[in-house]
């Protein structure tokens, strides 16, 4: 009997112990959509780094231009090509991962010019990508989880309008995620207003191509400040460090795997909003085998 119980509690506290670890383990977002070079939207999903997958990019929307979506060479969105990625996004879903579409980008016409434009927008993503109806969905029959916040240019005005029209939707029964990847430097010149409404489930900072935030050398303290500054005072579920994926993926900013895992991540994982680190971009990650290399210790 005094055998079964200690088995019994032993196994009771394995259990406890992998549920914490579990707990307390991050995700990896990737870019993917930009370069045609870098493997199918399946084999991403299939390698099983990967929480997240933002599908890259709808650069052009608002002010009544015509949206259309840009994955490079992957397929063309004018000839209606980009539908066979159905199956792909759904053997993705199939798996755990969520996929979304980012919005905007480095290099895009994007600019909201009123609230009612933000509707518009958002009646139009919730059509075409999500879970509405239209007669021309550019990925067919398959419904993405959400929409991620990638705005880089244009104005920083009505994005919390399209945030809260989108956010709208999952009243319906089917939950919309709200995702961004602002600059490191806070609050962010874009999209700092819209993520004080709250509505945003997951935020991957770019802690790259920003030098006063972002880490160098044996050199912590600008991302630490930084970091504390996004967990504290943004209210989303999630952030995430935002990294380039090789040294060739940004300008600045690209951390080694030596001191990501010995020096940064023990830095911000203790905060309670750390969801894990987003990547860019597939492409460059193939290069460097980073995810691989760090998964186990996200």
């Amino acid at each position: 009997m005094a055998i079964k119980s200690a088995i019994s509690l032993a196994f009771i506290s394995s259990v406890i112990l992998v549920l914490v670890l579990c707990t307390d383990a991050g995700d990896i977002a990737i870019y993917w959509g930009q370069n045609g070079n870098e493997g199918t939207l399946a084999e991403t999903c299939a390698t099983g780094n990967y929480g997240f997958v933002n599908l890259a990019f709808l650069p052009t929307f608002g002010n009544g231009q015509t949206p259309m979506i840009n994955l490079a060479g992957h397929c063309d969105p004018y000839s209606n090509g980009c539908t066979n990625l159905s199956s792909d996004i759904k053997s993705c879903q199939a798996k755990g991962i969520k996929v979304m579409l980012s919005i905007g980008g480095g290099a895009g016409s994007y600019y909201l010019s009123s609230s009612d434009d933000a509707r518009q927008v958002a009646i139009y993503l919730w059509n075409n990508f999500l879970g509405g109806q239209s007669v021309a969905r550019p990925f067919g029959d398959a419904v993405l989880d959400g929409i991620d916040f990638d705005i880089e240019g244009g104005t920083n005005q009505h994005w919390d309008d399209l945030a809260r029209y989108l956010s709208g939707y999952s009243k319906s029964g089917t939950k919309v995620y709200l995702t961004a990847a602002p600059q490191c430097p806070f609050p962010d010149a874009w999209v700092g207003g819209a993520l004080k409404t709250g509505l945003f489930d997951y935020v991957w900072v770019q802690f790259y191509n920003n030098p006063p935030c972002q880490y160098t050398a044996d050199d912590i303290g600008n991302l630490e400040n930084a970091w504390k500054n996004w967990t504290t005072d943004v209210p989303a579920t999630k952030i995430f460090l935002g990294l380039p994926a090789s040294p060739e993926a940004a300008g600045s900013g690209f951390i080694p795997v030596s001191d990501l895992t010995s020096q940064v991540l023990p830095a911000i994982k203790g905060s309670a909003k750390y969801g894990g680190v987003m990547l860019w971009s597939k492409y460059y990650d193939d290069q460097s085998g980073y995810s691989s290399a760090i998964k186990n210790y996200i």
